[in-house]
């Protein structure tokens, strides 16, 4: 299990990546702020900048880290012919 998660952040070299850490951390955080609260009582609304905010960031995030994958391996191909 442990092997698994870190096979989730690491990168194809095996190295920890940072954007998908911090995609990963943005996307728990918003889902459990929202979570909290639709079961408040009083519901006190977020600030729709901040909820903004961090969904481009975790989407940003997760975003990079996709392109990362399949743009660098092209090049790592075409260097190795």
């Amino acid at each position: 299990m442990k092997q698994f998660i870190k096979s989730l952040f690491s990168d194809e070299n095996g190295v920890i990546s940072m954007k998908r850490l911090c995609g990963l951390l943005c996307t728990v955080a918003l889902c459990v702020t929202l979570y909290v609260n639709s079961l408040s009582e009083a519901h006190p609304v977020p600030s729709s900048t901040l909820v903004q905010s961090i969904a481009l960031l975790a989407f940003g995030c997760l975003g990079l880290a996709t392109a990362d994958k399949i743009f660098g391996k092209k090049k790592d191909e075409e260097t190795k012919e």
